[in-house]
């Protein structure tokens, strides 16, 4: 058995053609987590080497669009490339309040899309979810648990918007923070401490600033770099990877902006400036095996991958 963690998206609200929306995939043997699901989150699922209905969870740390818009999507092709029917209905982990009421209302419009294709494949089955939410909690609280792997989850600083939560995952093999959207705040102290990999959404206010006044309001809710690297110090986490990069970084000197004021902070540890698909090892792991972006490899049979009509057996749930 074996821990991971992949960078499933390490982009922001605005559209990036390298960078698909927030996420991270964090796999432990066959328990697959995914945390956040922003655009483009199958494809990159599928860039992991994910059979989609193998998901085993997805957790939702806040209602922000740029989160949740690849949701619909990943719901509906849980469902769609469910062959045999074999998979039971996909959780839904949500902190109480605009992310859980979002999440209960995921398939409202696509009535019409999933009754043609079961019609047209022949099935009685349609999608079917296990939504399970939870108070946001001021300490850290396990949420989810199944078999040797228990997430907990506590409350960040993310305001103006209410209710944004982290999460940490603690295996046999190690553990990793992922702090979804966030201020600096001393309640990242709490979701990681001890860990070995810490996802940290990542900001350069030095960059930002430079905007005009009226786009400053974006540093009030995120992480700047150099106070990153003073609480990675203090926490002396072995690996931290940054995510949801704001301003994305373009070549490697971009990348190395964001090193060099993370180090400025005092951390010394390991430094990944994440692109899509970056894969790290916890603790005593292995690395995990995904497919490079466009490498044609990925590409299936289509008798086998495609909906073509093909009829399956009831769906379990």
């Amino acid at each position: 058995m074996a821990t991971s963690v992949t960078i499933t998206g390490t982009g922001s609200p605005i559209p990036d053609p390298h960078r698909a929306g927030p996420g991270a995939l964090v796999r432990y043997d066959d328990i697959t987590m995914q945390f956040d699901v922003g655009r483009s989150t199958v494809l990159r699922l599928t860039g992991t080497n994910l059979w989609i209905p193998d998901l085993t969870a997805v957790f939702i740390t806040h209602h922000h669009s740029d989160h949740l818009t690849g949701l619909a999507d990943l719901v509906l092709t849980y469902w769609t490339m469910d062959r045999t029917d074999d998979s039971p209905p996909l959780t839904l982990v949500a902190p109480a309040g605009p992310a859980g009421d979002y999440v209960a209302t995921v398939l409202d419009g696509w009535d019409a899309d999933i009754e043609v294709r079961a019609l047209h494949a022949r099935r009685n089955s349609r999608p079917a979810l296990q939504i399970e939410t939870f108070p946001v909690p001021g300490q850290l609280t396990e949420v989810w648990r199944r078999g040797d792997v228990v997430v907990s989850s506590m409350q960040v600083r993310h305001e103006p918007c209410p209710d944004s939560v982290g999460y940490r995952v603690d295996t046999p093999d190690g553990s990793v923070a992922i702090t979804g959207d966030t201020r600096v705040c001393d309640e990242v102290v709490e979701l990681a401490r001890g860990v070995d990999v810490l996802v940290y959404e990542a900001m350069r206010f030095s960059a930002m600033s430079q905007l005009p006044p009226h786009r400053h309001y974006v540093m009030d809710y995120h992480a700047d770099c150099p106070l990153i690297g003073v609480q990675a110090a203090e926490l002396g986490v072995p690996t931290l990877i940054l995510t949801h990069l704001i301003p994305a970084p373009r070549d490697e000197a971009g990348k190395q902006a964001y090193i060099d004021e993370v180090r400025s902070g005092g951390y010394d540890g390991e430094i990944i400036v994440a692109d899509d698909l970056a894969s790290v090892p916890v603790g005593d792991a292995g690395m995990p095996s995904v497919t490079e972006i466009g490498d044609p490899a990925q590409e299936r049979d289509d008798e086998n991958d495609l909906d073509t009509g093909h009829r399956v057996k009831r769906f379990r749930g």
